[in-house]
C-alpha cells in the first residue's frame, strides 16, 4: 500500500458517519470544493464571504476540518476562512499517488491555492498542520501574507519521549480502549475527554484506523527557517507534550527573520480548544499590526 488510508472499508464508512455529524457542528459553508492535485482530492470548505485575504487552516494530525469548531465561529469576526482535510490524513481528502519528500508534500498545498485563486493568503496551523504550514512555506513562499502557529510540532524543537510514548499508545492495534483514552487526555493537559464528542472520535478512529503513508517530518534547520520572510506569529503550550516549550521559545527568538514567539503555561497541546477567544484576539492583535 503505497497511499494513506482506512485499515478497512468498516472503519471508513464509521469515521464518515461521525464526520457528517461533526461538521453540523460548524458554520454553513459558503462553498465546498474537491480539488484535484498530483497526489490526490484535496477537500476543502470557505466559510464567509467578507472579502479581503482569508486565512487556511491547517489541521493537527489524524485531524480534519471538524477539530476547528471552537475557533471558525471567532475569525470569521475579522476574515474569510478555508479549512481543508490534509491530504495523506483521515478526513475527506483522497490520496492517489505516492508522496515521497517534503517537497511534494508542499507541492500539492501550492496547487490548492492556485486552485482556489488566493492570491495572498493567512497561514494558520496547529501540532503537525503547524509543520504543514512551515514546509509549504519554505517552498512556496510567494502567496504567503503572514504565519500563526499554535504549538507546532517539530518546527522549533524535537519530538519529547513523551509524544513518541502517545503515538505508540494510540496506533497500536492491541493496545486497551482505556489507555487509549488516557492517552487523549495526557495530550490535552489532563482534562476528561468526551468520549461523545464527534470531533474526539474522529481522532480516535483516525489514529486506530488510518494507515498514513506519507514520509514522516523532520525538523528544520534555522538557515530554512530564515528563508520564511513574512511575519510569523507562534503560541507554544507550556504544558505540550510533543516538546520541551522553553526550549523552542528559545529557539524561535533565536531566528533572524520576524518571529513573534510566547508560551502560554496554562495551555496543553490541544490549545485550540482550550483558548479559542483568546487565539482569535491574539491572532487579531497581530494580523492588526500587520495591517491585515
Amino acid at each position: 500500500m503505497e497511499n494513506s488510508q482506512f485499515k478497512s472499508q468498516e472503519a471508513h464508512q464509521k469515521f464518515l458517519k461521525f464526520y457528517d455529524e461533526a461538521m453540523k457542528e460548524l458554520p454553513v459553508p459558503q462553498g465546498t470544493f474537491d480539488i484535484n492535485t498530483a497526489y490526490g482530492n484535496v477537500r476543502v470548505y470557505r466559510f464567509g464571504n467578507r472579502g479581503g485575504i482569508p486565512i487556511l487552516l491547517f489541521p493537527g494530525r489524524a485531524a480534519s476540518t471538524p477539530m476547528w469548531e471552537p475557533n471558525l465561529t471567532g475569525l470569521l469576526k475579522t476574515h474569510d476562512v478555508y479549512a481543508m482535510d490534509l491530504l495523506g490524513e483521515p478526513g475527506l481528502s483522497i490520496q492517489t499517488h505516492p508522496i515521497k519528500d517534503n517537497k511534494q508534500q508542499a507541492s500539492w498545498v501550492e496547487e490548492v491555492i492556485m486552485k482556489l485563486k488566493l492570491t495572498k493568503v493567512h497561514l494558520l496551523g496547529v501540532s503537525f498542520g503547524g509543520w504543514s504550514v512551515v514546509n509549504y512555506a519554505v517552498n512556496y513562499p510567494k502567496c504567503i501574507a503572514s504565519i500563526i502557529l499554535l504549538d507546532p510540532a517539530l518546527v522549533f524543537a524535537p519530538f519529547s519521549l513523551k509524544i513518541i510514548l502517545f503515538s505508540l499508545i494510540t496506533t497500536l492495534p492491541f493496545i486497551p480502549e482505556k489507555w487509549r483514552e488516557k492517552s487523549m487526555s495526557w495530550i490535552s493537559g489532563g482534562a476528561e475527554i468526551d468520549s461523545q464528542n464527534s470531533t474526539s472520535i474522529l481522532i480516535s478512529i483516525g489514529l486506530k484506523e488510518f494507515t498514513i503513508k506519507t514520509p514522516p517530518p523532520k525538523q528544520f534547520t534555522a538557515e530554512e527557517l530564515n528563508s520564511i520572510h513574512v511575519p510569523i506569529l507562534v503560541i507554544f503550550a507550556g504544558k505540550s507534550i510533543v516538546h520541551n516549550s522553553s526550549k523552542a521559545l528559545a529557539f524561535a527568538k533565536s531566528l533572524s527573520n520576524h518571529v513573534e514567539a510566547e508560551v502560554w503555561p496554562a495551555a496543553s497541546h490541544a490549545i485550540n480548544g482550550e483558548f479559542p477567544d483568546q487565539i482569535n484576539e491574539r491572532m487579531s492583535q497581530f494580523l492588526s499590526g500587520l495591517g491585515m
